[in-house]
């Protein structure tokens, strides 16, 4: 077998026998994908020193002039972290036709006659390395970080925006999360999130690496808005460096342990893509489990299915839909929450929203607005209906003083 070393540049290099090299080959599978050349050198140089800002080692660092940036970390505690970072510039040039408060980034690299073609996101195989897509605004020294899990593939040519409020909040405390609406466009029919929201953190450097650590796990988790959100808010007060963390934060918060997540996404056939509701759902069993009034409870894990049987004492059977509730409240105050599919079937829009039959309660999971594993209950059939489809559900519904705290009160 000819001999194989590894390169300077990442891949493994094999040699005949003669020692002349023949093919350049991946090493575990590890690639991070298309490289772009770039003009400047001052976003890569933004990135080592918000390193260097969060208290950071930069062991390695990518040449200039090209995108995406690597970066090789080693913190106070000995540990690295490899961060591949996608950089975008962000302007406060005037915009025709959008709102003079917003700042702007464009995805841009490579010509524009190869934007048309895929661009997807480098990503490790082992899940080692992390990678993040990021706006830099270097004149304010602000960061913007979009969720990996919606902006892969780049949509190249595609422009993002923020309020300059949203950054001169992240300016003012350091570190600021909020959600934005994503909707289609004409480049893009469908809105990128299912949930028609995503979640935007804003930072300073010297909170760089929080940012990374925070996209790694929500990365491996593949958290959805609502979660991210949660996720992202949480570490918002970081522990003071001095102060060891011995629980990861999102261990504090679902209040299990890093195995109870990893079983609850190792034993649900639909969370081996996403977590999303994986956890609610967890919670809510726990919950429905023994507590007064219930005779049983069953999970189903069956697609187009409802998620759980539950049986009361008295013989009544509920066919319960468990969602998250969004982490903004409506208008009025009141948490709400989404009720429809993430896409409807081709040539069906009415098969995206849930048939008023197809299950007797949603129970909503108050964890993304209120920070605990708190359920409301509401009856499918007082919901609003949607407004095209009449045996539809409307895609929002509002959680009123009509969801009752219990499952008790649905008894036949």
């Amino acid at each position: 077998m000819p001999p194989t070393c590894l390169a300077t540049d990442g891949h493994s290099v094999t040699f005949e026998n003669d020692g002349s090299p023949v093919e350049d080959k991946l090493l575990a599978g590890r690639d991070f994908g298309e490289v772009y050349r770039v003009h400047g050198t001052d976003l890569r140089d933004f990135l080592v020193h918000a390193v260097e800002a969060s208290g950071g080692r930069v062991l390695y660092a990518s040449g200039p002039g090209r995108a995406p940036v690597y970066l090789g970390v080693q913190l106070d505690s000995d540990e690295r972290i490899g961060m591949l970072v996608y950089p975008f510039r962000i302007t406060r040039n005037p915009i025709k036709k959008r709102p003079r408060d917003e700042v702007r980034g464009q995805l841009r690299y490579g010509s524009e006659d190869t934007w048309r073609r895929e661009h997807p996101v480098g990503r490790d195989i082992a899940g080692v390395d992390v990678t993040t897509i990021i706006g830099i605004d270097p004149v304010d020294g602000v960061l913007l970080g979009l969720d990996v899990n919606l902006w892969d593939p780049l949509p190249m040519g595609i422009s993002f925006y923020a309020k300059d409020a949203e950054l001169q909040q992240a300016k003012d405390s350091g570190w600021h999360v909020w959600e934005k609406v994503n909707r289609g466009g004409t480049k893009r029919r469908e809105a990128r999130s299912p949930t028609n929201l995503e979640t935007v953190v804003a930072f300073t450097p010297d909170r760089f690496i929080d940012y990374a650590r925070l996209e790694r796990r929500a990365t491996s988790l593949r958290l959805d808005p609502p979660l991210r959100f949660a996720a992202a808010t949480a570490i918002a007060n970081r522990v003071l460096p001095d102060e060891p963390q011995h629980r990861h934060v999102l261990e504090e918060q679902f209040a299990l342990t890093s195995e109870q997540i990893l079983d609850i996404i190792g034993g649900r056939n639909r969370l081996s893509v996403a977590v999303r509701g994986g956890v609610a759902e967890y919670h809510l069993e726990r919950q429905l489990t023994g507590a007064p009034g219930i005779a049983s409870v069953r999970r189903l894990d069956v697609d187009a299915m409802h998620d759980f049987d539950v049986t009361l004492d008295d013989g009544t059977l509920l066919r319960v839909e468990c969602k998250n509730a969004s982490p903004k409240s409506s208008a009025s105050g009141a948490y709400k929450v989404e009720t429809q599919k993430t896409r409807a079937s081709k040539g069906n829009a009415a098969s995206r929203f849930y048939p008023v039959d197809g299950f007797d309660v949603v129970a909503a999971c108050l964890f993304s607005p209120t920070g605990r594993w708190d359920f409301r209950f509401g009856r499918t059939a007082d919901m609003a209906r949607h407004k095209d489809f009449a045996d539809r559900l409307a895609p929002i519904q509002i959680i009123t003083e009509e969801w009752g705290d219990t499952l008790s009160s649905f008894r036949a």
